[in-house]
């Protein structure tokens, strides 16, 4: 079928044969109808066929039976009979049972190989729409992100982002003067809506590994596109973050891939289910970016399909880029439900011979109002068409089935396990640590000068407590009563020794006559002695 120049959708009652135009593909489409209508079965007959014709395809899986399409179906499934019998009723004869090949993914990495995206690659905008932010708060994480890239801090995961709000936070004063209010407390609203992030699995898809988006446009060896199957049902429990996810995907295929007008046949097609979740509470800047991304994408050679309950659940602007339109059966009960008929039956070309407004109503399973592209690009007048059987398992793989697929597929081991490297949070610590040790080391530095000087001064006061004491000791010595009688004993002693000596003196000199004779030379010769005995 890689030669074919359509695919095959389905017949009318009538026989009339209804096929997509393989060069009009990229021209977008959705799929709507009421649960149980059919929707899921025409999404993986469509994608199968897609796959057969060498186109490359990516879907979401939200109900967790899509992963059947690497399956082929079987004779023995309940649905065999139906299928086969729809095969008939329409001039299938080509339909027989045949698997597509896939390439599983699961952004939580349990059910497929893991998908991540760096934080920079998510942007401002997808990120504030993925927390819920408001005006104020979506103009600081875009200040966050801005200093980050002036600094050249790369924010690759969560903690990278919350570190580097922290940092700003600090810098909070500084910042506001150049971009504006940065307030703690938005900061802080920041920070606690990723946790919230966190608690929702999402620090799961923000790292690296990155995914490589060329991984969507895989051929396998006999030309059949790849099928990849995103496992979903865990992520439907967080809307947002599968939306905005989805949307990241959309945008960074728009980002990479080249210019190439209206192919042969597209690059790629990516299904969105449930894509309501897209457009509920988006503000006005993100339904911008959907619409611009919507209609330029088509130029890179995707085609965009939107599965949904509801028509109107598509903003007009988006609509009106969706060129393939197949309508399964809605249900008017409701005032809004009958709104919704009245809008799907104005989006179709009219067809003298359907009353699409009381048909959408009647529809029974398996059975839609088709309008396609034709191959001058105009479209086909709508026309009640059953859908065509598909030839891949309607149902979910086993546990087994899939780790086998997971296992053999050509993506391997590449992206299995996370890498941590040098970015923004390893660097804002790195400098607050040098910070804290130079602090450290000036406080220490201070500490040693203070210690120095305490010792200095210690050591003068000790010197002059030894002085005065020193001083103190001598007075007390100078003016003991001991000491003024061992200095009158002394010169006592002084005055007798030299009485005596110059007693002797003088009579060795003068001779040895009695004291009455004694001369007068004598006399003066003996106190001349004392004196200077006494002295």
């Amino acid at each position: 079928m890689d030669g074919a120049s359509d695919i095959f959708v389905g017949a009318s009652g009538d026989g009339k044969r209804q096929a997509l135009v393989l060069r009009r593909a990229n021209r977008h489409g959705l799929i709507a109808g009421a649960t149980g209508t059919g929707k899921t079965v025409t999404l993986q007959g469509l994608a199968e066929s897609f796959s057969a014709a060498g186109v490359p395809v990516f879907l979401s899986d939200v109900k967790g039976d899509l992963g059947g399409i690497g399956m082929a179906g079987s004779p023995t499934a309940k649905t065999h009979a139906a299928f086969a019998a729809r095969a008939a009723e329409i001039g299938d004869t080509d339909w027989r049972y045949e698997a597509a090949p896939v390439q599983l993914w699961d952004l939580f990495g349990e059910q497929g190989h893991p998908i991540r995206a760096t934080v920079s690659e998510m942007g401002p905008l997808l990120l504030a729409r993925l927390m819920g932010l408001n005006d104020t708060q979506e103009g600081v994480l875009n200040v966050a992100f801005h200093v980050a890239d002036q600094g050249g801090l790369l924010l690759l995961d969560l903690d990278d982002l919350q570190a580097m709000l922290a940092h700003c936070a600090e810098r909070a004063s500084e910042l506001s003067v150049n971009f504006g209010n940065v307030s703690k407390a938005s900061v802080g609203t920041i920070q606690r809506q990723l946790l919230q992030l966190r608690t929702q699995g999402a620090e799961h898809f923000f790292g690296e590994p990155a995914l490589d988006m060329r991984e969507f446009l895989r051929v396998d060896e006999e030309g059949r596109g790849v099928v990849n199957v995103l496992a979903a049902d865990k992520l439907m429990a967080s809307p947002r973050l599968y939306a905005s996810f989805l949307l990241w995907l959309l945008s960074e295929l728009f980002e990479t891939l080249p210019e190439v007008g209206d192919p042969d046949k597209p690059k790629l097609v990516f299904f969105f289910d449930e894509a309501h979740l897209l457009f509920d509470d988006a503000p006005q800047a993100l339904l911008d970016k959907i619409e611009q991304v919507v209609r330029l994408i088509r130029s890179k050679g995707v085609g965009v399909y939107f599965i949904t309950q509801n028509p109107i659940d598509i903003p007009e602007d988006v609509a009106g880029q969706l060129g393939n339109r197949v309508q399964h059966a809605l249900r008017a009960f409701t005032p809004k439900d009958q709104k919704a008929v009245r809008s799907a039956a104005e989006t179709f070309r009219a067809n003298p011979g359907v009353d699409v407004a009381t048909a959408i109503t009647e529809l029974k399973v398996g059975e839609a109002l088709v309008s396609l592209l034709q191959d001058d690009g105009a479209p086909s007048p709508v026309e009640r068409t059953l859908i065509r059987a598909p030839r891949s398992r309607v149902g979910p793989l086993t546990p087994e089935e899939r780790r086998v697929l997971i296992e053999t597929n050509s993506v391997g081991a590449k992206y299995d396990v996370a890498i941590d490297r040098e970015s923004a949070e390893e660097m804002l610590r790195a400098k607050a640590d040098e910070a804290s040790a130079a602090a450290l080391e000036a406080e220490a530095a201070d500490d040693a000068a203070r210690d120095a000087a305490a010792y200095a001064k210690d050591q003068a006061r000790i010197a002059k407590e030894a002085e005065r004491t020193r001083i103190a000791t001598e007075r007390a010595q100078a003016t003991s009563p001991w000491n003024r009688v061992a200095e009158s004993a002394s010169r006592a002693a002084a005055s007798s020794l030299g009485r005596q000596v110059a007693n002797e003196v003088g009579r060795e000199i003068f001779g040895g006559r009695g004291r009455r004779s004694e001369s007068m030379g004598a006399r003066l010769v003996r106190g001349v002695l004392g004196g200077l005995f006494r002295g």
